[in-house]
């Protein structure tokens, strides 16, 4: 069996493998490799958010997911966390100017998903 530690291991190897890669898309990957890193971002585009408010939006997502998924994307430096002195602490994330730049491929995904994927009643 797989510790958490040990998959973690893992992902941090093979996110470092790929952000040296010459293929744009695999660098790509190596920041937004699952739907809750875009789904992160298309909440935090819309204006700062807290972490219980992203939690609240992101229907399925787990504490611990959601706190992973923002360390890596504060690391890659498309979102900030700011902590204010007051009690109890209030701490929003937002978007910076590289990750403002990911507007453009959300707004394509969005845009293909709409003329490409219907929405479908779920079945009893």
């Amino acid at each position: 069996m797989v510790s958490s530690l040990e998959r973690a291991e893992e992902q941090r190897k093979a996110t470092a493998h790929t952000l040296r890669s010459s293929c744009a898309v695999e660098r790509y990957l190596s920041v937004f490799r699952d739907r809750w890193s875009l789904l992160i971002m298309r909440d935090l585009l819309e204006g700062q958010r807290r972490f219980s408010e992203l939690k609240k939006s992101l229907v399925g997502i787990t504490a611990k997911t959601l706190s992973e998924r923002l360390k890596e994307l504060r690391e890659f430096g498309v979102i900030t966390r700011t902590a204010y002195p007051e009690v109890p602490v209030r701490v929003v994330y937002a978007v910076t100017e590289k990750g403002r730049d990911f507007d453009q491929v959300l707004r394509a995904a969005r845009a293909w998903g709409e003329r490409w994927i219907p929405i479908t009643e779920k079945e009893a």
